[in-house]
């Protein structure tokens, strides 16, 4: 089951997905937030549906283990906010892995009000490759599990692939 079949699955009748979808609301409805459903992240997950995988399952560890879900669920949905085809745009002042956390986090607060929690998870979550570690329990958990996503959605593209 693809991380988007779960999600679809716990979305129908799921009290803690209820919960989760309000903390986030406010952000799915801003048009910045939406543009990222333009772009290609993964082969075929958009940066949006990598965003939202990323920050529900970084919700539900940080709601389980006791730390601050809510800041995981918004700074996980934020944290590649950077609206661009990262394929075909050349940045100026480095590549877009090392680039693309501090574009995000720019983007993210000019539209919206976030506390220091959000602020350490979009700007390290690309750590170790990026060099200051994350600050925050909650951000060391959003990045490893935007690992994980990253993971099975170029797994989930690179299985599609194959020529059998």
């Amino acid at each position: 089951m693809s991380l988007k079949e779960l999600r679809l699955k716990l979305k129908a009748d799921n009290e803690i997905y209820r919960e989760y979808k309000s903390y986030i609301e406010d952000l799915l409805r801003n048009e910045n937030v939406k543009m990222m459903n333009r772009y290609r992240h993964h082969y075929f997950t958009t940066c949006l549906d990598h965003c939202l995988n990323v920050s529900f399952y970084s919700y539900m560890i940080c709601r389980y283990v006791g730390l601050d879900y809510v800041s995981a669920a918004r700074g996980g949905l934020l944290h590649d906010l950077f609206l661009y085809d990262w394929r075909t745009t050349k940045l100026s002042g480095g590549k877009h892995a090392f680039r693309h956390p501090d574009i995000a986090l720019e983007n993210a607060v000019k539209v919206f009000d976030l506390n220091e929690i959000e602020k350490d998870i979009i700007s390290k979550h690309m750590w170790p490759l990026t060099i200051k570690p994350p600050k925050y329990n909650e951000s060391f958990i959003v990045c490893f599990v935007d690992k994980y996503c990253a993971s099975v959605e170029i797994g989930q593209g690179i299985i599609a692939n194959i020529k059998y």
